[in-house]
Parts: C-alpha cells; sequence; structure tokens
C-alpha cells in the first residue's frame, strides 16, 4: 500500500495538484492543526475541497493527527529540539490513541497534508512513519 505525503508551502497549485494526479493519489488525509488560515493559500478550507474535487480526490480532515499548539510554540520557539518535538509527538499520537483511528481508515492511496515544504522535520513524517509501523506493507512515498 502507498501513504503519501506532501507539503503546500514553495509549491503552486498547479505544481501541487498535478504532482497529486501524477502520483494516483485518491484520498487528501489533511493532518493541519488550522486548516482555515489565509496563509494556507489555495489549500484554505473551504476553496481546498473545491479544487481537489475537480481532480476526483477525496478530502478528510483529522485534526487530531495534528501537533497541539503547546508543542509547536515550544518547537517554533526553540524551547524544545526536533529530537524532543519528535518524542512529545509520538508521545501525544499514543495519548490520543491514534492507533484505534488508523486501523479504521484505509490509507492506500492517501496523502497526508502538512504545510512544510519538505518531510525531514515535519509531523507528517512522523505520522506515516507511526502508521507504517502500526500496519503491514505501507510503502510511504514523500512527494516533493
Amino acid at each position: 500500500m502507498n501513504l503519501y505525503t506532501i507539503g503546500f508551502t514553495k509549491k503552486t497549485a498547479e505544481d501541487f495538484f498535478e504532482a497529486l494526479k501524477k502520483n494516483g493519489v485518491k484520498k487528501i488525509i489533511d493532518i493541519r492543526l488550522n486548516n482555515k488560515s489565509q496563509l494556507a493559500g489555495f489549500t484554505k478550507i473551504p476553496d481546498f475541497e473545491y479544487f481537489l474535487k475537480l481532480i476526483g480526490v477525496e478530502y478528510e480532515y483529522y485534526p487530531e493527527f495534528a501537533p497541539d499548539k503547546k508543542l509547536l510554540e515550544d518547537y517554533r520557539k526553540k524551547i524544545i529540539n526536533w529530537n524532543e518535538y519528535e518524542k512529545r509527538y509520538i508521545e501525544l499520537l499514543n495519548e490520543r490513541e491514534i492507533l484505534n483511528k488508523v486501523k479504521n481508515i484505509n490509507f492506500a492511496d492517501c496523502c497526508l497534508l502538512c504545510s512544510e515544504a519538505e518531510p525531514d522535520k515535519c509531523h507528517r513524517r512522523l505520522l506515516a512513519e507511526y502508521i507504517a509501523k502500526k500496519l503491514e506493507r505501507v510503502n510511504i512515498i514523500h512527494i516533493k
């Protein structure tokens, strides 16, 4: 099963939507804390749902997969480093009992959406790896 991830920053709308089509993405799973901000550009809800519909891609929003505000603030203000962020994010997933939710989602040809341009220091990579450890035969593909 292919599980994709993508960030929307540093991409044009054309590049973003063409990448989804090229990779055969069937559903976007939005894992952002805030998906209604003007900073979200072409991925701001409800516009984003409309654009996805035009290319035949479903949309689901799971804010419980997002880091909480405190964790984001601590990292952005450099109160914690990336290693601590990773540890606390995984702890948060466990506290939220995400495994129960993950078991009920078909992740085949789904794409985890976040804002970060690169997956290296982004919770979408951490979540994809978490899902891959819990489910069988998951191939993670980070769309650039």
